[in-house]
């Protein structure tokens, strides 16, 4: 899952970009509103991260502009101010979310997989393909009821992998949901990371679950 921080305070940003990353997201910064709307609207983000009080476009005229143009995309408010009339102000400018500072990161968290959840129709808390299942509350993997160990990168990758399973996914697709803006598409880091997989998940197996397809990318499927 790919995530867009918009937050001017840069130590607050750089925490939460390296919490995120630690639970296997993608996530780019951004530290005003103005370039938070460009990249909004450039590139296509699973969740928004906003904070309130930040220069050129302040957050809630932000969210208002993002509706306003049909982006939809999930958006959790962060923000100091904590009276009912700021919070009700924040959801009726189209926020799905909104959490006051400081808040628990666990909590913060939380609110991203509730919103998820309900952003993508509840989907269950294990993917199951064949028998390679992905528990992910745990962020574990089992193939055939054995444990896989998995780095955090892999787990992101089997994740997008098995949320888009039978579907042919692109390196573009990949790199955009796993990796961050700055990755370089033009690197083998995908193709590595994808063998990397297949010897953990298929290797010494009969029946194999991720497959090239020529020319266009990969997939999850059984044979």
């Amino acid at each position: 899952m790919r995530i867009l921080v918009i937050e001017d305070e840069k130590k607050v940003a750089n925490f939460i970009k390296r919490g995120l990353q630690e639970e296997g997201y993608a996530v780019d910064l951004s530290s005003d509103g103005e370039d938070g709307y460009f990249q909004a609207e450039e590139i296509q983000y699973d969740l928004i991260l906003l904070d309130l009080m930040i220069p050129k476009l302040d957050g809630l005229t932000l969210c208002r502009k993002l509706r306003q143009n049909g982006i939809q995309t999930p958006l959790i408010m962060l923000t100091a101010k904590d009276s009912i009339k700021d919070k009700v102000t924040g959801l009726d400018s189209g926020a799905d979310d909104y959490l006051t500072k400081p808040f628990s990161f666990e909590e913060l968290l939380a609110r991203i997989r509730a919103l998820m959840r309900k952003g993508k129709n509840q989907q269950p808390a294990c993917l199951q393909v064949g028998d390679l299942m992905l528990d992910v509350v745990g962020h574990k993997a089992y193939r055939s009821g054995e444990e896989i160990i998995l780095t955090v990168k892999e787990y992101a990758l089997l994740e997008y992998f098995m949320r888009n399973a039978g579907t042919v996914i692109t390196r573009t697709m990949i790199a955009e949901h796993v990796w961050d803006i700055n990755f370089d598409t033009f690197t083998n880091v995908i193709d590595v990371y994808v063998n990397y997989l297949r010897n953990k998940i298929d290797k010494g197996r009969e029946t194999r679950l991720i497959h090239t397809v020529r020319g266009r990318g990969y997939i999850l499927k059984e044979d």
